[in-house]
């Protein structure tokens, strides 16, 4: 082994086609690997050499990527699977799995871990279906250094490697676990922009409705994690072994770390002065929540005079006086709310119990402050049936967001809901494709009263409803212009096709059984499913 043999590629493997259908031709954002990008940070100050291939913005195959690797010759190669949001993490597990064996079958001694917020969540299962070498369970960050080290020694001591998963004469072993990150600034200060190909990335179609370049994006964290507990979210599985305290001692709260103001503003720096990025995304699941985090980052973009185009998520109930001026100012255009459901029912029942009027008077507050709102939907929520899916319908036509996300409840790895079709049988995709919410195979999860099948084609209903509405294009027309509405109209001209709705899917029409038990995972159930 030669002194300067590369340490570590991390490959963000591309799924676009497979996870989007048409729409990731043009219309879905083509988004900077954040996790990945970190990692890259965070071994580079531990003195490793790493490189990062993406995939999914050089459009580049399994074998591609293989070939790549091979050329590369590094200690480790690990395959990264996250996407957009974390329950895009399952979606890409198809992507990932392919990248793995390409590599394998290209460069047989090629040691391959995986990692992210998926394997996180069925590391143990990971390992036994995959052809990679290791799995990481968490954060993954300290395995990354760690496994690299341990493979440059003569006689490498896997059990030691915190966080791995790996094979003992071909049985799944474990080492100890890692802990969370603690020093965001100090130990994982931003993104290795350097290794990305920055001219590459968009942003989504909607972002830049009313004439806005699509390019130059980026996508960043300010926060890791979230301290509320929605059954149908999966965004702690990559933290949760890091959480688990001594046992026999009660089980802490979910994570919730920041980078520090100072910090989050170096990024925003580097990409507005070195990059000529506009175009932002705060990527966290829970931004707009702690005020005095949320204002310090405005002030400092108003104090700086960006001129940028961001949008980022909130909660119905986070939103306290004073920021939504701020974040105008700052150039936050848009919002993201997780509404859910036009029942009362159906979102308690996923502890998610906020009123429909602090639904309306929040949607209102943020336009009133001239911010666009994203309306989040699910559809087939266990409490829904025809009538309540009917009302959360209802309830996005009224509301008039200046864009929604109608998505089909999923039970993702990682999420009590999961747990909850694990406990009681329920089908689950055969791949981890039909996870997503464009794809071929798209399998939702069924509730207590419909099949999936009725509960896809309502969604898919739903959405032309929606975005054929005369109401709503009425409204575009009036914010973004003629041109906006006429973006509009060619997005909804690309018909999903769907395996379930044709018959080529076939699923028994299971209900989901009740069961209020939807607070806690289940163990790893390693029989249901395969890739």
């Amino acid at each position: 082994m030669t002194a300067n043999r590369l340490d570590l590629v991390l490959i963000n493997p591309s799924s676009r086609t497979q996870v989007y259908q048409s729409l990731g031709t043009d219309l879905a954002a083509v988004e900077n690997p954040v996790w990945a990008g970190l990692m890259a940070t965070f071994c580079r100050q531990r003195g490793l050499s790493v490189e990062i291939i993406d995939a999914e913005a050089e459009c580049l195959s399994a074998s591609e990527v293989a070939d790549r690797v091979a050329y590369l010759k590094p200690v480790l190669a690990a395959v990264v699977a996250y996407g957009h949001q974390p329950s895009a993490s399952t979606q890409i597990m198809t992507a990932v799995g392919r990248a793995c064996s390409a590599v394998k079958v290209t460069a047989p001694d090629q040691p391959v871990l995986l990692l992210g917020g998926h394997v996180a969540a069925l590391p143990e299962r990971t390992l036994r279906e995959e052809e990679a070498d290791f799995v990481a369970a968490g954060e993954g960050l300290h395995t990354l250094v760690s496994l690299v080290d341990a493979l440059k020694s003569p006689a490498p001591d896997l059990s030691a490697v915190p966080g791995l998963w790996y094979r003992d004469n071909g049985r799944p072993r474990s080492g100890p676990q890692a802990p969370l990150l603690t020093r965001l600034d100090a130990e994982m200060p931003g993104v290795a922009w350097d290794l990305l190909p920055m001219s590459r990335y968009r942003a989504h179609n909607w972002h830049c409705l009313g004439g806005h370049e699509r390019q130059p994006y980026a996508a960043i964290y300010t926060t890791l994690g979230c301290p509320y507990q929605c059954s149908f979210c999966c965004i702690q599985a990559p933290f949760k072994n890091g959480e688990v305290g001594e046992p026999g001692e009660k089980q802490p709260p979910n994570s919730y770390r920041f980078w520090s103001v100072d910090h989050v503003l170096a990024q925003i720096d580097t990409l507005v002065e070195k990059h000529g990025v506009r175009n932002i995304k705060i990527a966290d699941e829970m931004f707009v929540l702690n005020k005095r985090h949320v204002v310090g980052i405005c002030d400092g973009i108003i104090a700086r005079g960006y001129d940028l185009n961001i949008w980022a998520y909130t909660r119905v109930d986070t939103i306290k006086d004073g920021m939504l001026d701020k974040l105008k100012a700052a150039g936050f255009n848009w919002l993201a709310v997780g509404i859910e459901a036009g029942a009362d029912r159906v979102r308690t029942d996923v502890d998610k119990a906020f009123s429909q009027e602090q639904v309306y008077g929040i949607v209102r507050q943020i336009q009133s402050a001239g911010i666009s709102v994203i309306g989040n939907y699910i559809f087939g929520l266990p409490e829904d049936d025809h009538a309540t899916m009917r009302a959360t319908l209802d309830l996005a036509l009224d509301l008039k967001c200046e864009f929604a996300n109608f998505y089909s409840a999923m039970a993702y790895p990682g999420s009590p809901l999961y747990a909850l079709a694990l406990r009681r049988g329920v089908p689950l995709p055969q791949r981890w494709t039909g996870y997503s919410q464009h794809s071929r195979d798209c399998l939702p999860l069924p509730t207590r009263y419909l099949p999936a099948r009725e509960v896809l084609k309502f969604r898919d209903a739903a959405f032309l409803k929606h975005y054929t509405d005369p109401g709503y294009l009425q409204l575009i027309e009036s914010r973004f212009g003629t041109k906006s509405v006429e973006d509009i109209r060619r997005m909804t001209a690309h018909r999903l096709e769907r395996d379930l709705l044709t018959g080529a899917l076939d699923v028994p029409p299971t209900l989901l059984p009740a069961d209020n038990a939807v607070s806690a995972p289940a163990p790893e159930v390693l029989q249901l499913t395969r890739r």
